[in-house]
């Protein structure tokens, strides 16, 4: 025997309504108030099209740069921005402690310029005194009036020393009057002086007068012969305002070429002696130079 036995909830009329009004917006007077905005919804064809777009790779836009694939552009911007912030505050934190390295390099290097220059001068001093960087400065041992004498000097004399200061001049001038010598006789000693000193162009006619074993010097060819020998590549003679000297080429020291009438600067050239006269010998340690080569606007 069996029997069925139904039960149910009995609900008011009232009950109803508030369960359909719950979560509705109403007004004063009780009536619901009803949302007219239209509320726009992809369709399906919509979405499959937008899947198409972004995975197909037909449907995406050719361009130079590589594409994300299986991206929109909104996101592959949005994912380029962010791994350019990330190299960014990777390269930061890789240079971040080299932060003012450029100009710590600057002050060493000038350090050591200054230091070898020191040093350089301190050698040249053991052949000339003149270099000594630890000598005291001379001009403040003289009055006002000398120290006037030698700067106008110094002025004069640099104009026609080729690689002198006036400042150096100026302080040389002042050793050699500290040292008890009248003005006129130190201006003629440090111009005949600083004239031959090492490094410098000496004048041909101050050959003679030049204590060391290469000297540096410029001037025209002025003529060239036939070679004795050989070995020797090119023989002549070359002059400047002061005088000529004979100059020989060894074949070995593989020089350029010289012409006559074409200014020359040899640098290094070895001083030997000829019939009584001094002459010179470009060696493979020698320069060669030529001042107006292919100066073409002239």
């Amino acid at each position: 025997m069996s029997s069925k036995h139904v039960t149910s909830n009995v609900v008011s009329v009232d009950e109803q309504a508030f369960e359909q009004s719950d979560g509705q917006t109403v007004d004063e007077d009780g009536f619901e108030v009803v949302d007219e905005t239209p509320e726009f919804q992809p369709t399906v064809q919509m979405e499959i099209q937008a899947k198409v777009d972004a995975n197909h790779p037909n449907g995406m836009v050719d361009t130079s740069e590589e594409r994300i694939y299986g991206v929109t552009l909104e996101q592959e911007e949005r994912i380029r921005a962010r791994e350019t912030e990330l190299e960014r505050i990777s390269a930061r934190a890789t240079f971040g402690t080299q932060d003012g390295r450029e100009k710590r390099t600057r002050e060493v290097v000038a350090q050591q310029s200054a230091a070898r220059r020191v040093e350089f001068q301190r050698r040249a001093a053991s052949v000339n005194p003149v270099f000594d960087p630890d000598r005291p400065d001379p001009r403040v041992e003289i009055s006002q009036e000398q120290l006037a004498a030698v700067n106008t000097q110094a002025m004069r004399l640099a104009e026609k020393l080729d690689g002198w200061s006036q400042a150096a001049v100026s302080r040389r001038l002042a050793e050699v009057v500290v040292d008890g010598k009248d003005m006129m006789s130190a201006v003629v000693g440090v111009f005949e002086e600083l004239q031959t000193a090492p490094g410098h162009v000496v004048p041909i006619g101050k050959l003679e007068d030049v204590n060391r074993r290469e000297v540096s010097i410029e001037g025209r060819v002025e003529t060239l012969w036939e070679p004795s020998s050989p070995k020797i590549a090119q023989v002549g003679l070359i002059c400047d305002e002061s005088g000529k000297t004979k100059v020989t080429v060894w074949e070995r020291s593989n020089q350029p070429w010289m012409s006559e009438g074409e200014r020359v600067r040899i640098h290094g050239a070895a001083r030997n002696w000829y019939n009584g006269r001094v002459s010179l010998a470009v060696t493979g340690w020698s320069t060669v130079l030529f001042p107006e080569r292919d100066r073409w606007w002239e």
